[in-house]
């Protein structure tokens, strides 16, 4: 039954209306998992062989020490980005398929996703290393099996907080606190984290705990599932009472003010637009990777990284417009709508949350008064360039968002298409190499400049670029129109 299962989903993707965006997005997945297949290959080899030749310690007590971080990272990115397979399940319900078989086959499936496997696969490339240099066989396997329960045990701890946001951000928060605790050396959590893993290692027996415990969080997932396994129940979409919300103070900006309320209480209110703010909250630490790699230090990646830091909430919403008003975007489309009016209050909203992530990013000048003022010039060029950038790469996004959707909360399916591709030249390549070129011959106050002139030359310039970012938001109209209409 299974293997029927996965036969109609690859007959569903080759019949679907939007083939050429699926089979696009397929592909450039494929090259993405094949990307981090071989870092994560390479990554393990490197940790065995640096830690064993180059600091001469046990490989694999080092990586049972940092075990711990690695199960948390991997709980995460699950729990934000894996997809909770039940709209898929949906039309099987009213077929003569027993339940049981339906729910297994859906946490079967959460398996199937990379973010299950990717991980696995340092581990093996690890395992095989330890093996073929003198490691036990039967302290290795129990090891790897060991490891591999626990990251697998995400998945049904992804399947119990979905939908439960408190929950997930208060054990966050706990998981930070206890973080901070072991950072500062007043709870021991690598040493803890050393002696629980590499206790597979020394007592092969111990992995029956993490066995033990798949085994029954799947029986427990099952029994969740099964019992809201229903369509009046609970794959229902959740039904509120409606509220009148209002903004007073942006209704004397006219049509543009309009729009902006329209927009601040799609985000207060939806699921998929609720993770895109929680998506620019993490964008606010994306600098911190600098200490992760030389690499990130260089001149380019600081200003990479800026565009992010400043620029979250405009790459995630900027590009997706008008893909969220997909639901009522047709009816928009017969009313005496302003489209300039309509793009501007979006462009106003992405530039209102760039200046405050400008000023969240002063905590950045604890590391240097030149990184922050590095993260400043490329907020004022996410303001005057990159927002206009951004939304006329919106203009070719033809995929339908559903508002209320259970799927993950940094977005659905990706707004992947070959002109936001190559609008990614003046939106990150350009501002990059300009700021490396400059500082190299003139210093960082000359590159600073140099960046905030670009934007305030795109800044200036804005009512022209939107004459020419309307004019493709119309070309685009007809065709985006049957894209929104037809949903497969």
């Amino acid at each position: 039954m299974f293997l029927k299962f996965l036969k109609l989903e690859f007959k569903s993707f080759f019949r679907g209306t939007s083939l050429g965006i699926n089979l696009t997005m397929k592909i450039m997945r494929i090259f993405g998992i094949v990307y981090f297949m071989i870092c994560l290959i390479a990554g393990a080899a490197i940790s065995f062989f640096y830690v064993q030749e180059e600091i001469h310690q046990n490989p694999v007590k080092v990586v049972s020490k940092f075990l711990i971080i690695a199960w948390v990272i991997d709980l995460m990115l699950k729990y934000l980005w894996q997809e909770i397979p039940t709209q898929n399940i949906k039309p099987f319900l009213t077929l003569n398929i027993r339940k049981n078989t339906l729910v297994n086959y859906m946490l079967a499936k959460t398996f199937l996703s990379a973010f299950s496997w990717l991980s696995s696969l340092f581990f093996v490339t690890f395992s095989i290393l330890a093996l073929f240099n003198g490691y036990s066989f039967l302290g290795i396997l129990p090891w790897f099996i060991g490891i591999s329960m626990l990251l697998y045990l995400n998945n049904f701890i992804n399947i119990f907080f979905n939908g439960k946001e408190t929950l997930a951000l208060t054990i966050g928060i706990c998981f930070a606190a206890l973080g901070a605790l072991g950072y500062y050396n007043i709870i021991p959590v690598l040493s803890y984290s050393e002696s629980v893993f590499y206790s597979f290692y020394e007592k092969p027996y111990v992995v029956l705990i993490p066995v033990v415990l798949f085994i029954t969080l799947w029986f427990l997932c099952f029994k969740y599932l099964r019992k809201e396994f229903y369509l009046d129940e609970g794959l229902e979409a959740k039904k509120t009472i409606g509220k009148t919300e209002n903004i007073a103070f942006l209704n004397k900006y006219g049509v543009t003010g309009t729009f902006i309320n329209n927009d601040i209480k799609m985000l207060r209110r939806n699921k998929v637009t609720k993770g895109i703010l929680l998506g620019s909250f993490m964008f606010l630490f994306y600098g911190l990777l600098m200490y992760t790699s030389v690499m990130y230090k260089t001149p380019a990646m600081i200003m990479f990284m800026g565009l992010f830091v400043t620029g979250g909430f405009q790459f995630l919403f900027g590009q997706r417009v008008p893909a969220f008003d997909s639901s009522y975007y047709p009816l928009m489309m017969t009313l005496n709508v302003p489209y300039k009016e309509y793009l501007k209050a979006k462009w106003w909203l992405m530039n209102i949350v760039t200046g405050v992530s400008i000023i969240v990013a002063l905590f950045y000048v604890y590391f240097g008064w030149e990184i922050y003022v590095t993260f400043f010039a490329a907020g004022l060029y996410n303001i005057g360039v990159n927002s206009q950038f951004t939304l006329w790469s919106g203009a070719f996004n033809k995929t339908q968002i559903d508002l209320n959707s259970k799927e993950k909360r940094l977005g659905q399916k990706g707004s992947f298409n070959m002109i936001a591709l190559l609008l990614l030249i003046p939106k990150m390549l350009l501002p990059m190499a300009v700021f490396a070129i400059v500082k190299y011959f003139a210093g960082i106050t000359a590159a600073v400049i140099s960046i905030a002139v670009l934007g305030a030359i795109g800044f200036m310039f804005r009512e022209k670029i939107f004459d020419i970012i309307v004019k493709h938001y119309k070309k685009e109209k007809y065709s985006t129109l049957d894209a929104f209409k037809n949903k497969g």
